[in-house]
């Protein structure tokens, strides 16, 4: 679990069949204070300046975190031991910030750095990384993730990621554009942008998406205007609410199809619903 405010790494013990959760303090994995593997300070400019964690994705296996970094930097940890231990250590000229999109394909761990912050307006990298390979002995940057896709161009913003049906692709979401950039799982390669925006949804604002138990839909939650987390200039849309996402060619492309809206004014009129994690549950 990421605790930003604090900069820490939390674990919660979970008993799904008894109901239970419970928060295990003797995990916890202060990003701001400890030291990495390589005898480094976790945290310290020109390597990893801001350690606020931003998205923990954990692989299939329960194995590895990985563990995005809000200032730039990645660690891979062991999430089951006690405290949580890095096993691999990511600067920040490797992996840029803001990363918030991961899902395992292929083999491997596709990762994202965006532009959510007033600190880096603008970024648009996906990262490849193995699943197997990491140590404690191990040099900083190892091993090596592949660069998939990098765009610093004005307006970028890379967040959340889908893998579409039979995991022949992944989607990475642009909140500012409004768009998706599609990857070919087998190959890296980059299939195309999809354009995400429609005549009811100029300023969609993607955030983070799922996909239908069929594969022939994803759903995405729309951010809002006024939104709660994240820089403004990334994280404002028009349309608070569910998207949905009707996938072409087998996630090759696919278009905006309907919004089911969310709203939640206030007092004063102004609209504060703001959309952001989605899950699809099968029941």
């Amino acid at each position: 679990m990421a605790n930003q405010n604090g900069k820490l790494l939390e674990r919660i013990a979970t008993d799904y069949a008894a109901g239970s959760f419970a928060w295990d303090p003797g995990a916890t994995l202060d990003l701001a204070r400890c030291v990495a593997p390589s005898g480094d300070p976790c945290q310290f400019p020109h390597i990893r300046p801001d350690n606020a964690p931003i998205c923990p994705i954990i692989d299939a296996t329960g194995a590895h975190g990985f563990i995005t970094l809000r200032g730039g930097g990645l660690f891979v940890v062991d999430p089951a031991a006690t405290p949580i231990r890095i096993v691999g250590e990511y600067d920040v000229a490797t992996v840029h910030g803001n990363g918030c999109g991961g899902i395992q394909a292929g083999g491997s761990m596709f990762i994202d750095s965006g532009g959510g912050t007033a600190a880096n307006l603008d970024q648009f990298d996906v990262y490849r990384f193995p699943l197997t390979g990491y140590t404690a002995t191990n040099a900083p940057n190892t091993p090596l993730p592949e660069v998939v896709f990098t765009d610093a161009s004005p307006d970028r913003d890379a967040h959340g990621m889908l893998l579409t049906k039979h995991g022949r692709n992944v989607w990475a979401l642009d909140r500012i554009r409004g768009v998706a950039e599609v990857f070919d799982v087998a190959t890296s390669a980059h299939v195309g942008t999809v354009d995400l925006k429609a005549p009811y949804a100029s300023d969609p604002a993607p955030d983070l998406a799922d996909l239908s138990p069929s594969g022939n839909r994803a759903f995405v939650t729309l951010r809002g205007p006024t939104p709660l987390s994240g820089d403004p200039h990334a994280s404002t849309g028009t349309t608070p609410g569910v998207g949905v996402i009707q996938l072409i060619q087998a996630g090759d492309s696919g278009k905006l199809k309907s919004i089911a809206p969310i709203t939640n004014k206030d007092a004063g009129g102004v609209e504060r619903a703001d959309p952001h994690a989605i899950r699809v549950r099968l029941l």
